[in-house]
């Protein structure tokens, strides 16, 4: 009996222990579909809490009769849309939806309702609502299916709006006008081929657009619609090959527009066209860089127009009439999101975020030059010496042409060569630019890894040749611009060239698996995140709306040749020469990357015994975005570096 009461008790206690065990440890949200990720304690969630907690505020809308604003930020699990009506003032949250929200637009007279677009699980078919500003009803306004419907923009009088949707046929962004007091109103004003339209200004009498067609990151036209005759009229030289020609708007001269080009020159600038007779003139010519956005006040007087200086952003404004220009002064050093005029004082709304402080939301008085702070997003428990500033850096690639990238130091308490990360963007045409460091900084600061964010060629921000310097048959020379980092960490005192992961999204979730089979010897291991491994299949199962628009990047598979060459640089076919761990994340619902391209690449690298971690949400898409499995995804890419990469 004894012996029995014996053996109960070691049972009870290790059952007591197991379930205290398992009471330590995260477990994965109902969304998540995990495969060979181990147990993640709690105790690990805690620690890295302190860098995972902040957040940013970004500009969504202005109100038309006074200055308050509509802005995106999170304090639940997802950004959601609030109002600011003074500096520093309290954050009224207005929506309180499960799915992330961004952007919203006043009604341009009263302000008394918005129109703001919606997805589901990051689908990316957006639909139109309208928002009740004093009873927060939402009502939808577009078909609720499988479309996606955006780019609004509002006639001046507030009768309606004309807006981009694929509903025809799901391929084509064609353009329609609502009025959304009547929905059933909508009706198809513009049918064109191909998804890349959009509509870039409306006049002041609301009955002539300008319309952009954006072919690839190397090429896009300028077209004139007036809307009552149904006469499209090609405003750029559609015979022009690679030329960027876009952000068009009408100037305060009846024949003028202004836009954004790099015709006759690297970079892009801003310009004139007279649209009687076709003549340009170019304002900006004096700043070797792109500039990339621009707003005009109401009364077309006033510019300010944003620069993207070597992965900064500057700020410009410029009188109109004469073209004269200066620089923003007092402006911090950092980054520059949306911006836009109040249309009641002579001030200007913007989001900026530095290397040291998350985006906010400010405001520029042009009497006084005086920055004034509309928000202020906390950093959790972080500290600003707990953030790794980026550095720039350069290397030469195997054509002797000229890398650059942004390198975050590990902590100097750290002692000994140390580990590196390097995060490959997406686009390809994105760019890494001298980022706040936020979450990736408990890499730096907890871990001892450096970062990396490279600009392989292909990225924006370089000129127009560098751009185009990856396209079609060239794809692999990016890949390459890789392996030349890899030698240059190799130089470095500080760094260890034997522990290396590389990891990135999108495009940069292909390099990553294409850096894995190229450079298996010289790595540790890899994190891919959305990525394509083959590029034939994703182009076979890739949204309708953007097949067309990516053949022109990638090449077109529907070449012999090129389906032969695509076929032999995939990931999926040369998975035999990768030696090293590989974690793969997903999206369920990713209409960019389809899902298969994660499946399919885990699947035949398990069946070759290959050591591979897989995690899917089935609530998200083309990356995570809601804050649980933003949080699961982090703590389980710390875990992945813990067991290959530190050790």
């Amino acid at each position: 009996m004894k012996l029995k009461v014996t053996t109960y008790l070691f049972v009870l206690l290790g059952v007591t222990a197991f379930a205290q065990q398992k009471k330590n440890l995260i477990v994965p949200n109902e969304n998540l579909i995990v495969e060979n990720i181990p147990e993640i304690s709690k105790d690990l969630a805690n620690q890295v809490k302190k860098y995972s907690e902040a957040r940013g505020a970004s500009l969504a809308a202005i109100h038309p009769l006074k200055d308050e604003l509509i802005i995106s930020t999170r304090f639940g699990l997802t950004n959601q849309l609030h109002k600011v009506d003074r500096p520093m003032g309290s954050r009224k949250q207005i929506t309180f939806f499960d799915e992330p929200l961004g952007n919203g637009q006043y009604e341009p007279t009263q302000g008394n309702y918005l129109i703001y677009s919606k997805d589901v699980g990051g689908n990316e078919f957006g639909q139109l609502y309208k928002l009740d500003l004093k009873t927060l009803k939402s009502t939808l306004l577009t078909d609720g299916g499988r479309s996606q419907n955006g780019g609004v923009t509002w006639k001046k009088d507030g009768s309606g709006f004309y807006f981009t949707s694929t509903k025809r046929n799901g391929g084509d962004r064609d353009i329609y006008y609502m009025n959304p007091n009547d929905p059933k109103s909508m009706q198809l004003i513009l049918e064109v081929k191909g998804g890349g339209w959009g509509i870039s200004d409306v006049s002041k009498d609301g009955n002539q657009l300008l319309i952009r067609e954006y072919i690839s990151a190397n090429e896009s036209f300028i077209w004139h619609f007036d809307v009552p005759t149904k006469k499209l009229t090609e405003l750029t030289d559609r015979k022009q090959k690679s030329v960027v020609q876009t952000g068009a708007t009408f100037s305060a001269k009846s024949n003028e527009i202004f836009f954004i080009t790099d015709r006759d020159n690297e970079f892009q600038r801003l310009a004139t066209m007279d649209v009687t007779t076709k003549k340009l003139a170019y304002i900006t010519s004096s700043i070797p860089w792109d500039v990339e956005n621009y707003v005009l006040t109401e009364d077309k007087s006033k510019m300010v127009f944003s620069t993207n200086e070597g992965g900064l952003n500057k700020l410009y404004v410029m009188n109109t009439n004469t073209t004269q220009f200066s620089e923003v002064p007092n402006l911090p050093i950092g980054l520059i999101g949306g911006f836009n005029f109040s249309k009641t004082t002579q001030s200007l709304f913007f989001t900026q975020s530095t290397s040291s402080s998350s985006s906010d939301v400010y405001q520029l008085d042009f009497l006084t030059n005086q920055i004034v702070q509309w928000t202020e997003s906390e950093l959790g428990e972080m500290q600003p010496e707990d953030l790794s500033k980026p550095q720039y850096i350069e290397w030469s690639s195997f054509d002797k042409m000229k890398i650059s990238g942004f390198y975050y130091p590990a902590a100097s308490k750290f002692i000994g060569k140390r580990p590196v990360l390097i995060n490959i963007h997406g686009g390809p045409e994105g760019q890494s630019m001298a980022s706040f460091s936020g979450s990736n900084s408990y890499y730096t600061n907890e871990m001892g890894v450096a970062l990396i964010f490279p600009n392989v060629r292909g990225s924006s921000g370089f000129g127009k040749t560098y751009i185009a310097k990856d396209n079609g048959f060239l794809r692999e020379d990016s890949v390459k611009d890789i392996g030349a980092l890899l030698d240059w960490i190799a130089q470095q005192p500080e760094l260890d060239k034997d522990r290396i992961m590389i990891m990135g999204g999108s495009y940069g979730g292909y390099m990553t698996l294409a850096t894995a089979f190229h450079y298996a010897d010289r790595i540790r291991c890899s994190v891919d995140i959305v990525g394509i491994s083959n590029f034939n299949t994703f182009l076979k199962n890739t949204e309708e709306y953007r097949r067309d628009l990516r053949r022109v990047e990638y090449g077109d598979e529907r070449n012999e040749k090129m389906y032969a060459f695509l076929e032999k640089i995939s990931p999926l076919n040369n998975t035999d020469k990768i030696k090293k761990p590989m974690f793969i994340i997903q999206g369920t619902n990713d209409p960019r990357v389809p899902v298969t391209e994660a499946t399919q690449m885990r699947d035949k690298l398990k069946a070759q015994g290959n050591t591979v971690w897989y995690l899917e949400a089935k609530d998200e898409g083309h990356g995570f975005r809601k804050k649980p499995n933003v949080d699961y995804q982090r703590l389980a890419v710390i875990k992945f570096m813990e067991t290959y990469l530190i050790n």
